[in-house]
């Protein structure tokens, strides 16, 4: 017994200080991404011919690029073809929104996600319960979901929890593209939520069906389909990007510093 206290001491907390300091990023993470104005030009269209979900547009009347980070799988091939330097990628992982529209990156800075108001806010700001589906996903999405029950991530501290059953949740957690056969379970087990309830959809294949839109196999993701109140993007989105988004939602009282 002794033996193993000692160990444990030596351990020390595994948990990271999330939101109290920085947190640790992969060396390739790649972020938020950065329009500089005044370099791109006006007759190139790289980006946009190697952007593998068509998730560049240009708006010609104002001689702009938008990223649509709903597509988006940030894979940086724009940034590589780029030869003017446009386009480049932050460390930046606040990415999530409460409207598709937000989602949407130009030359404007991206804002940070608003927390629920009126009685969604009330009922779930201190507990949220999730019923996490995999409606299709390549398990990627759902790896990075997985990880946050981790000691490293703690999602309970936050009072945030994944539930095994739809009618113990107050919302669904989305990964994958909807395909055909997901969609009337996906249905069935948002009927089952009890009122009120969230929809979080989370990376890209849920958000707009990611590289698998238009297939006659998927629906294109949750878009449409449910209400969603949080849009989490991302091929698949980092950890820290979900429980950034998760807990500025809630606006959990935890998790006031920087911020929240």
């Amino acid at each position: 017994m002794y033996s193993i206290l000692k160990s444990r001491l030596l351990q020390g907390c595994r948990t990271q200080s999330f939101p109290a300091s920085p947190e640790s990023l992969p060396d390739r993470f790649r972020g938020l991404p950065k329009i500089t104005p005044g370099l791109c030009s006006r007759d190139c269209r790289l980006c946009i011919q190697h952007c593998p979900t068509a998730a560049i547009s240009r708006l010609a009347s104002e001689h702009r690029i938008l990223i649509d980070l709903g597509r988006c799988i940030f894979c940086g091939e724009c940034a590589a073809v780029c030869p003017s330097g446009t386009i480049s990628f932050t460390r930046d992982y606040q990415l999530s929104s409460r409207t598709r529209s937000g989602l949407l990156v130009g030359q404007q800075e991206k804002p940070l996600l608003e927390p629920l108001t009126g009685e969604k806010r009330r009922l779930f700001h201190r507990s949220l319960k999730l019923r996490q589906v995999s409606a299709g996903g390549c398990n990627g999405c759902e790896v990075d979901v997985n990880v946050l029950n981790t000691l490293a991530f703690d999602l309970g501290r936050f009072g945030i929890q994944m539930v095994a059953s739809p009618r113990h949740a107050d919302g669904l957690l989305i990964t994958g593209p909807v395909t055909a056969n997901m969609y009337q379970a996906l249905l069935k087990t948002w009927e089952a939520v009890p009122s009120p309830k969230l929809v979080i959809a989370v990376g890209s294949c849920a958000i707009s069906g990611g590289l698998f839109r238009d297939f006659e196999q998927v629906k294109n993701g949750v878009e449409g389909m449910l209400p969603v109140d949080l849009y989490v993007p991302g091929c698949p989105p980092n950890p820290w990007t979900i429980l950034d988004g998760l807990v500025r939602l809630i606006g959990n009282p935890r998790a006031k510093a920087r911020g929240y």
